[in-house]
């Protein structure tokens, strides 16, 4: 439910639009049969009837319509209920003033009108300024928060990068590629390529928010044909992904970094494959899950990738992603974004 912090604003605005209502009505009376005062009661009454009113329509159309983008729709529907309720409550008062002759006359049908223009021109002003704020705050929340995505997206790439060139990835292919070209210089040929593959996609598309789940696919192709080159049967890759969901967006290395993170902590043996499925529901949501075969001795884990991945979708106000754990597997859900409901640029491969 949003909070509309306007204490100051209610408290400033009610007094003046008061003191401009007695002197337009005071000054335009001459026939008033009321005292000054209670005429500052009934005025400084209605006005507050009338925003208070109008205060909870804003707070419903920004419940309905929230953030910048919707900001046309928030409006129209600001303006509509704000007319229907500024000339029902303008059309009461007056109606009332008029049969109970509170300024001492009956009131035309010039009266009427000018009585619902004049709250609407009194109002009209102070939407704008909640609205004005509230589109404020709402575009430095948004450049906020594309600060520290940012900030996350460059710490990704730094962890990702120092995962990937250590001394001991390198080494570890190095020396798979140096056996390769002795043996199968084909198959050493396409290792490079992949392993070439890998470090592009790192570089090229490391610094975007977003990318297709067809390019993080196809670098996980190239990434696991690394693994599988070293850990030969010991290792499987299923996907079992709609092409309806290829065109959809998750942030890069989302991929790389779970299923690194199921290589890292389980055993892999020819007799006894590691098994990782990454698969898609009607729901657009991404699975990534491995059978549970825990490494004897596990290195420790400080759940870096998991918690990066969670806090890009949080910046990206995306659902949660959800880890379970059973007896014989390890499941991550993370949401896939459609393409249609984001402006952020993405890269490929």
């Amino acid at each position: 439910m949003t909070k509309l912090n306007d204490k100051w604003l209610r408290i400033i605005g009610v007094p003046i639009i008061t003191l401009v209502a007695l002197v337009i009505y005071h000054e335009g009376n001459a026939f008033h049969r009321i005292d000054l005062h209670s005429e500052i009661i009934h005025s400084v009454f209605a006005i507050i009837v009338l925003w208070e009113l109008n205060r909870l329509v804003i707070i419903k159309s920004r419940n309905k319509y929230p953030g910048i983008k919707l900001t046309r729709t928030r409006i129209a529907f600001l303006l509509f209920w704000t007319f229907i309720i500024t000339i029902g409550i303008r059309f009461t008062f007056s109606l009332f003033y008029s049969t109970t002759k509170f300024w001492g006359y009956h009131f035309t049908t010039q009266r009427y009108i000018f009585n619902i223009i004049f709250g609407l021109v009194m109002l009209l002003p102070i939407l704008a300024i909640y609205e004005a704020i509230y589109l404020y705050k709402q575009w430095w929340k948004t450049y906020y928060e594309a600060e520290r995505l940012k900030k996350e997206n460059l710490q990704t790439q730094l962890d990702s990068l120092k995962s990937q060139i250590q001394p001991h990835f390198l080494f570890n292919n190095l020396s798979t590629l140096s056996s390769l070209v002795a043996e199968d210089p084909k198959k050493a040929e396409r290792f490079i390529e992949e392993l070439s593959s890998v470090y592009r996609y790192l570089l090229q598309n490391n610094d975007q928010p977003l990318t297709t789940l067809e390019n993080e696919l196809n670098f996980i192709d190239a990434y696991f044909h690394l693994l599988q080159t070293r850990f030969g049967n010991g290792l499987r890759l299923i996907k079992d992904i709609p092409t309806a969901k290829l065109s959809y967006l998750i942030p890069p290395l989302t991929l790389q970094l779970l299923v690194e993170n199921a290589v890292k902590h389980n055993a892999i043996l020819s007799h006894q494959p590691l098994k990782i499925t990454i698969y898609a529901d009607d729901s657009n949501d991404l699975f990534v899950v491995n059978n549970l075969q825990v490494k004897s001795k596990s290195l420790p884990s400080d759940k870096t990738g998991l918690a990066n991945i969670s806090s890009k979708y949080s910046l990206l106000g995306q659902p949660h992603v959800v880890v379970r754990q059973t007896e014989h597997i390890f499941q991550v859900k993370v949401p896939l974004i459609n393409p249609s409901n984001t402006s952020v640029t993405y890269g490929g491969l």
